[in-house]
């Protein structure tokens, strides 16, 4: 699902147009990218939770040259799957 087919799903879904539709979706997304730049971690209860996991630095090879480098201390965006959504994915519901 792309973010343009959710918009319209939840304009169908609840009887509004396409423009309202979209700033509830674009209002969620910047929510819960702005708790996880302040480092919190978002929970969306049966869905999953996301959180951001810091990476240390190490050595790896540039693939074409071979080289050995360096590659910096990392944050990067982490989810987890809920039980509920884990279990109806698995026809467990």
């Amino acid at each position: 699902m792309t973010k343009g087919e959710l918009i319209e799903r939840v304009a169908r879904e609840r009887g509004i147009n396409l423009k309202r539709a979209e700033i509830v979706v674009n209002t969620i997304f910047r929510s819960m990218s702005a708790a996880l730049v302040r480092g919190d971690r978002v929970e969306v209860r049966g869905f999953g939770s996301f959180e951001v996991r810091s990476y240390a630095s190490y050595k790896g090879r540039n693939p074409k040259t071979g080289r050995e480098v360096i590659v910096g201390p990392k944050k990067a965006p982490f989810f987890k799957t809920g039980k509920e959504l884990r279990e109806r994915i698995n026809g467990q519901d």
